[in-house]
């Protein structure tokens, strides 16, 4: 499933006043990151992750390769941040349009 613009608007703005929970920095993505990063969004289904300076990946690859990780959808990169959602399976707090 992917998402339509519309959704993603609304996601955009229910993540707007959430603060990253995660940072990636020079290590990049690795598997410890994608494992709790996966298990944030179920308990979340909405997060934010901010890239610091001293991450020497492209943003977007980060982006996908941690929503690609996590099978989550990439719902925003701006600037260093970026926004991942996933259904959860069993705290489904988020009502898509």
């Amino acid at each position: 499933m992917t998402l339509t613009g519309k959704q993603k608007r609304f996601l955009r703005a229910e993540a707007h006043h959430l603060k990253p929970i995660f940072q990636v920095g020079k290590a990049g993505v690795n598997e410890n990151l994608i494992t709790q990063v996966e298990e944030a969004l179920e308990a979340r289904e909405l997060i934010k992750v901010s890239i610091l300076q001293n991450c020497f990946e492209d943003k977007s690859e980060v982006a996908d390769a941690l929503a690609e990780g996590a099978g989550a959808h990439k719902v925003q990169v701006i600037g260093s941040t970026i926004v991942l959602y996933k259904e959860s399976e069993n705290q489904k707090t988020i009502q898509l349009p």
